[in-house]
């Protein structure tokens, strides 16, 4: 005996209706994928469940963007409008520049620069001496510049030179005053008291 035609509708019981997207669902992407290697041909399916969960099955060595874009060209349709459009390209462009940035910071850090021409090299070096140039610069500044942002360390280490260098004149001052007169001293002779007179 033959099972009874199903009616298509809504089917009210959630448990039973879960049950049924599971199977049929299962049953879609079975059959997708036979379609797929018997006929060998390029198909795509997406299914959201009501709860918002997704399945999705695409044919072998390709992707589903590789389909959207067939789709596309043969219907003449768009799944998108220009506002969405011109996003993605913003984004595809600022990937690129990202790309591009990544490729010059490594550049700058030595790396993978075998592939450079001449002038790409030139380049490089104009950039590079820019930048220690700009370095130099900003250091001289925080030197002159002791209450600048980062010039403390500066100020700092200048008084304790000048702490230690007094240190070291009054320590040779003590030393030296506890030593005694050098033997060839330049004193008066008593025979000449008018010299005495003069000073």
């Amino acid at each position: 005996m033959g099972r009874g035609k199903i009616e298509i509708k809504r089917i009210e019981n959630s448990s039973n209706r879960q049950v049924t997207y599971s199977k049929r669902r299962n049953g879609i992407i079975k059959k997708a994928k036979e379609i797929a290697v018997l006929c060998d041909s390029q198909v795509s399916v997406i299914i959201f469940s009501t709860s918002g969960k997704m399945h999705e099955f695409c044919s072998p060595a390709i992707t589903l963007s590789d389909i959207l874009e067939q789709y596309h060209k043969l219907s003449g349709k768009r799944l998108w409008d220009a506002k969405h459009e011109h996003l993605d390209n913003e984004i595809n462009r600022i990937k690129k520049e990202n790309d591009n940035m990544q490729i010059e910071l490594r550049h700058l850090k030595g790396e993978d620069i075998t592939t450079l021409n001449y002038k790409e090299l030139m380049v490089l070096e104009e950039a590079l001496t820019n930048g220690t140039s700009a370095l130099k610069t900003k250091q001289r500044h925080l030197h002159l510049d002791p209450m600048d942002n980062g010039g403390n360390h500066v100020m700092e280490s200048h008084g304790q030179g000048m702490y230690d260098t007094q240190a070291g004149v009054a320590n040779y001052q003590a030393c030296h005053s506890q030593m005694p007169p050098p033997p060839f001293a330049f004193r008066l002779q008593p025979m000449q008291p008018n010299l005495q007179d003069h000073f």
